[in-house]
């Protein structure tokens, strides 16, 4: 987690506001929508590769088994009784489910803006961090694809498992939120086994970590905080993942961040005097 920065930078010129620049304390420059077209390439990108390629069934039923034999053992394979304690509670169910489908992108967005606008020498850092971060998690999805819990009951699938029943409950496909997994047009685009590690806990508490240090009252870093806990729970109710995901989510953002630090030199140079500041 990174300690606050005197965010002192160099006082931009008419033209560098007229094309939205922020010049950074060492002299490099940053353009919000320079910035906008690198993250969206990349997310492309990132979306194309993670939904190439066959899918394994046989194979991610399987590592679904081995995952939750290592949960046994460890005295954590709790997803099914909390699943299905959770159905009990519609509102908490729908809560969850527009939660899953929709504050992964909303938050993570509202805090990239925020790093931008407020903390602009930080910022490079941590948009670094998270894509370093995503980037390996197509290293799971590639050569450890994983059945999620809400597949493992799936009609598809009972053929990998005759007579044996997980009592697993998609929850958004009971209670749709903005989209499920079965519609025709992201059942056909979506990579169903691209679930180890979670995207969703690694965004979540990538945005805790560059939030908390920086944030003035203690009930918004409590929020804070509480993003990446509150992600976990709706994950496993929602039965997308399993507690292994969450961590194996949180250990590449940390991954992420000790690299991100040693490659990223935007804003952390010493301070330059306006005149010099170049856009690199």
């Amino acid at each position: 987690m990174s300690t606050t920065t005197d965010d002192r930078t160099p006082k931009p010129t008419v033209l560098r506001k007229l094309w939205g620049a922020k010049a950074l304390r060492d002299g490099h420059v940053l353009y919000w929508w320079a910035e906008i077209i690198a993250i969206l390439l990349f997310y492309f990108v990132y979306s194309a590769i993670r939904n190439a390629g066959e899918t394994h069934a046989a194979e991610a039923f399987a590592h679904a088994k081995q995952l939750m034999g290592w949960q046994k053992t460890l005295g954590i394979n709790h997803e099914q009784t909390l699943n299905e304690w959770a159905l009990h509670f519609r509102p908490l169910v729908i809560a969850a489910n527009y939660y899953y489908g929709s504050l992964h992108f909303i938050v993570t967005i509202g805090v990239g803006v925020y790093l931008f606008r407020k903390w602009p020498n930080d910022y490079p850092r941590w948009r670094n961090t998270l894509g370093i971060a995503t980037a390996i998690a197509l290293i799971g999805f590639r050569y450890w694809p994983l059945m999620p819990p809400r597949l493992l009951d799936a009609k598809m699938y009972l053929h990998l498992h005759p007579g044996i029943r997980y009592h697993f409950v998609d929850t958004l496909d009971k209670d749709p939120a903005f989209w499920t997994f079965n519609s025709g047009a992201i059942k056909s685009i979506s990579n169903q086994f691209a679930a180890m590690p979670s995207v969703h806990c690694c965004w979540a508490l990538w945005c805790a970590c560059a939030l908390v240090p920086r944030l003035k009252h203690a009930w918004a870093k409590w929020a804070a905080v509480s993003y990446p806990v509150l992600t976990v729970i709706v994950i496993v109710i929602t039965a997308n993942h399993y507690f292994l995901d969450a961590v194996a989510g949180f250990t590449i953002f940390g991954i992420g961040y000790v690299v991100a630090r040693l490659v990223t030199r935007a804003g952390r140079g010493p301070t330059v005097a306006p005149a010099t500041v170049t856009t690199t």
